[in-house]
């Protein structure tokens, strides 16, 4: 079981723009083509943060049009919002603030030993990070620039710095990097 990151980034480490927008995301290929099928198939539970699942309610018709569903998550999601937030019908959320830790081990049980995916944003990924309990950054480079944003990762990381494990190319579009999160204490014995 690992807790990842999977997300879609610019080249200049932007997630989205500065009003939350992904409509530079679309045009440059099909979800399908990348590993997302193969990388959803291993997870258990997701974690995202309010903007995210708002974006998701917002552009739930676009969202229905790629996956084939309004809410195309069967696992367990845990949105972390500081305000009330509309629930999806049908969708197993739970609707939680603070600490990721304790929600990452609820997340953990109600998994099944499956993988745990941290949807977005930047800063929650960051937040489990910070936690220690952040293990893999999949990373779908796309091959534009915003300029401004929404960034990828807000946190000054250099020591331990992250392990590049792969990279391929996915089209002319996007490249994907994996990295392992490196822990300050893996190498003591």
């Amino acid at each position: 079981m690992r807790t990842q990151f999977y997300t879609a980034t610019s080249l200049d480490g932007y997630l989205a723009t500065e009003d939350d927008s992904l409509d530079w995301l679309f045009p440059l290929g099909n979800v399908n083509d990348t590993g997302y099928p193969d990388f959803i198939a291993e997870v258990g539970a997701l974690a995202m943060g309010s903007s995210t699942y708002e974006w998701m309610l917002r552009h739930a018709d676009t969202v229905a049009a790629e996956t084939g569903a309004h809410w195309p998550y069967h696992q367990p999601t845990w949105v972390f919002s500081s305000r009330s937030l509309p629930p999806v019908p049908g969708a197993e959320l739970h609707f939680v603030r603070g600490d990721v830790r304790p929600v990452h081990a609820a997340m953990q049980a109600a998994a099944g030993g499956r993988n745990l995916w941290v949807v977005g944003g930047g800063d929650l990924a960051g937040q489990f990070h910070d936690a220690g309990l952040l293990d893999e950054l999949i990373l779908q480079v796309a091959s534009v620039t915003l300029g401004r944003g929404k960034p990828l990762f807000p946190r000054r990381i250099t020591a331990p710095p992250f392990e590049l494990v792969s990279a391929r190319a996915i089209g002319t579009g996007f490249a994907e990097l994996r990295y392992r999160v490196a822990r300050p204490d893996a190498g003591a014995a």
